[in-house]
Parts: C-alpha cells; structure tokens; sequence
C-alpha cells in the first residue's frame, strides 16, 4: 500500500504552474490561467462508484472515481466532453472537505480504490485528496487515470503514493496526436512517463483475496475508425519497449460525440474488420494479459455528466 506523501517536485507552484508537459507557467492563483483554464480551486464534476472499469479494478462493488473538470488534452472526440472541454465544461468548485465526504458515501458502499481521473494539471488537488483520506485513516488502493501526456518528473515523485497507474497511450503518430487532442509530442511525451510506470511496477498485478487489484499498472488504447496502424503501432512499441507481459485493456467502445458526427474519419464507430485487425497484432505481439470489448461496446459507454451519476442515471458503462 502506500506510503509517506514525496517531496513536491518542481513545477506544482500553482503560482508558476508546470505540473504537466505544457509547461505553460501559468499563475493560477490569479486570473491569468494557462492552457487547462483551471485555478488553483480544485474543480470536480463528479464523485461516483463507477462499475464499468476493467474488472481487476471495478471489483464487485466498483471503484470510486473522482472526476476533474477540465484536461491537458483537447481530444475532438472525447467521450468524457461535458467535463473536459476547457472553456465550457460542466464544473463544481468543491473544497477538500466536501470531496473527502462525497468520496466516503462511495467507499461505504463498499469500494476498493480511488480512481483520479484526468489528474494530471490537478496533481497538488489530488494529493491533498489523498493526504486527508491517510490522515482519515483510508487505506483503499489509489488509482492514476490519466491520458499519458504526464510529464517524467511528475510521475516518478508519485512513487510510493499510486499504487496503481490507467494510462492512455493514444498514438504513436505525431500528427495525429496534434490533430486530434491539440498535443505536441505525445508519442514521446507518453511513452516516457509510460516507461517510469512501468519502472515502478513492472509487469505483474498484485491482486487481494478477491480479485480486485492492489498494484501494477494497465495501459489503455481506444481504438479509433480510421486508425488500425496507429493501433498496431501502439502495441509494437510496449512489446518491443516495455514487454508483452503488461497488463492491456484494448478498447471498442469509441462512438462519434456531437463534436465529431459529421468527421470524415471520427463520424462512424468501428468496423469489425478493424478491430479484429488490432486484436489479431495484440495476439501476434505474443500479448496474453489484459481485456478486449465487444465491438457494441460503443452503444454502452455514454456517460451523462449533467445527471449526478453520470453512468447510471440516463448515462451507461460498460
């Protein structure tokens, strides 16, 4: 389980903010905010047991999952849209405290872990969220959900207080990852932080009595209509990089948002002939850890964050 909180590196002066690799220097104590258009208020849109995670981590009783408002991505596409998008994102200023109370009613129900997700421009929110869990006496696994585009530094220092890491690694094209999420050097970018994650916690995952996972790390890839070579390329490089024995969940459940139905690429979900193209390169990367969806998976993950439980009330999980 975790440890002691590590020393602030570099970078998560809210005055001079570069907590992730924009670098941007904001003051976010003033009204001149950087690139994620966030204070230094931690902004949240929802605390909610959330069961259509990977089932090492949903459990019986799915995790706790804590959602920040806003990103460090712009992805044209995302499904999370109502709470990402930077400048019209649906949003609550929530103290601490609140958050703190707001995540016990879902530990009382009997969840494992605290997944943070979209973490990575609030790392001194989500810290003083896990700061004031210890000092409450909660001792469930926590979870950094993030987009892969983390800076090196900023994830080493986690060492110690993750206990398990839920990347994205999105492209391994550069264009792409420009054109589609407003991301310079992803691929670089990603891979980096995904290599110290992968240093801290190897290959295998630490599983309790039931199944529900203790520690390791699990990385993501939705596959996009279009972009099966992106795909494969994702997974020749964690074979060829990290090893084929990392834990991959290998998403379908793409679907075109509002911002992208009339896409000449991103209208449309995708075929069966594509992802079963990324599914045999998973299986011939000799990969034999990790998940696949069905390809209706598309039709089940819609979230809706203006109901307060966006995956239930009019929202679906997978």
């Amino acid at each position: 389980m975790t440890t002691d909180r590590p020393v602030f590196p570099d970078g998560l002066d809210l005055n001079n903010c570069k907590g992730c690799p924009r670098v941007c220097g904001a003051d976010r104590t003033s009204e001149q905010l950087g690139y994620c258009n966030s204070s230094d208020a931690v902004m949240i849109s929802s605390v909610c047991a959330h069961r259509g995670e990977e089932p090492v981590i949903s459990g019986k009783s799915g995790v706790c999952n804590v959602f920040f408002a806003h990103c460090n991505l712009q992805c044209v596409y995302c499904q999370n849209y109502q709470i990402s998008r930077n400048h019209t994102s649906n949003h609550a200023l929530k103290g601490v405290d609140q958050v703190i109370a707001e995540i016990e009613q879902v530990l009382d129900q009997g969840a494992r872990g605290i997944g943070f997700v979209s973490p990575s421009h609030y790392i001194n929110g989500m810290l003083q969220i896990i700061d004031s869990l210890k000092k409450r006496g909660h001792n469930q696994r926590f979870i950094f959900n993030s987009n892969g585009y983390d800076r090196v530094k900023i994830v080493r220092s986690l060492a110690g207080v993750i206990d398990v890491y839920l990347p994205d690694l999105k492209y391994m094209d550069e264009q792409i990852g420009r054109e589609y999420s407003d991301a310079p050097r992803y691929p670089q970018i990603a891979t980096a932080a995904i290599r110290e994650m992968f240093y801290q916690k190897g290959t295998n995952l630490i599983l309790d009595d039931d199944g529900v996972i203790e520690s390791g790390l699990i990385i993501r890839h939705l596959v996009l209509p279009g972009h099966v070579e992106n795909s494969k390329a994702v997974l020749r490089w964690i074979a060829d990089e990290l090893s084929p024995s990392v834990h991959i969940s290998l998403m379908s459940q793409y679907y075109p948002t509002p911002a992208v139905r009339d896409h000449p690429v991103l209208g449309r979900t995708l075929n069966i002939d594509e992802y079963e193209e990324v599914i045999e390169e998973f299986e011939s990367l000799g990969f034999y850890r990790g998940w696949v969806q069905e390809l209706d998976s598309s039709h089940s993950y819609k979230p809706d964050f203006d109901n307060s439980h966006p995956f239930e009330e009019g929202g679906q999980s997978i």
